[in-house]
């Protein structure tokens, strides 16, 4: 009888033993899939360069300046304000104040009429004098050449420095980000950040540096002329087919 009872329970052992060994094994959960990275592939990026080229190549800044301090001074006053006054406000500025010397002892309250019309201008006027004073005192009278010097001086940050060292000096340190830039690098997928420090290490990693000086320009262009905030002119940009924005209008 012994023996029988050892066979039957062998034999539960061995069925069960067959179960254990069909089962199916589970699954390895997957693991979410990375960002699409279509819109940094090099290809796209040197497609959209080109049609820049195609409709901008003659692009350049449009503040209209006589040497680096000039161009340094608008880009000041540029600041939440349009190039066109600027440049209005400019014509009549820099006969009063040709340099750095007459901007730095410049009587502050007079100043800040001279530049109301294009906003801010109480902060202005302290950044304009601060950083004239700064060209004077420490610069030998002569704005700075590097991207680390630039900065020293009062009311100036990266996008006025890459405007000036690559507009009046031709040195490409690095991609001006305004506020056309920030939209259209989004709207083309070449960034997906908000912050402007953020949007230019994107640009500067996938743009050529010999390109940097350039593609700001064109980007403003464009920006300027038909990628507007609130109606782009899908239907007139040769980049359209380039485009997978949400806010398209075609």
């Amino acid at each position: 009888m012994a023996t029988k009872s050892k066979k039957k329970r062998s034999t539960k052992t061995k069925s069960a033993s067959s179960k254990t060994k069909a089962a199916k094994p589970t699954k390895p959960a997957k693991s979410p899939k990375p960002a699409r990275a279509g819109g940094t592939d090099p290809k796209r990026v040197a497609a959209i360069l080109a049609k820049l080229d195609e409709a901008y190549p003659d692009a350049t800044c449009e503040l209209k300046y006589e040497n680096a301090f000039q161009l340094l001074i608008s880009t000041i006053l540029s600041a939440q304000c349009t190039d066109v006054r600027v440049n209005q406000v400019a014509e009549m500025l820099y006969k009063k104040y040709p340099d750095a010397k007459a901007f730095a002892y410049a009587t502050p309250s007079e100043l800040e009429q001279d530049i109301r019309p294009t906003g801010f201008f109480r902060n202005k006027t302290k950044s304009v004098m601060g950083a004239s004073k700064a060209i004077l005192e420490k610069f030998g009278g002569e704005v700075p050449r590097t991207m680390e010097e630039i900065l020293t001086l009062p009311g100036v940050a990266r996008k006025t420095g890459n405007v000036v060292l690559g507009t009046a000096y031709g040195t490409a340190s690095g991609v001006v980000v305004d506020t056309h830039v920030l939209r259209l690098s989004n709207r083309l997928d070449l960034s997906r950040n908000e912050d402007p420090k953020k949007v230019e290490q994107d640009l500067m990693k996938i743009i050529p540096q010999e390109k940097w000086i350039k593609f700001s320009h064109q980007l403003i262009w464009h920006g300027r002329r038909v990628c507007h905030a609130r109606k782009p002119k899908c239907i007139e940009c040769n980049m359209e087919s380039l485009c997978y924005a949400k806010d398209k209008t075609v």
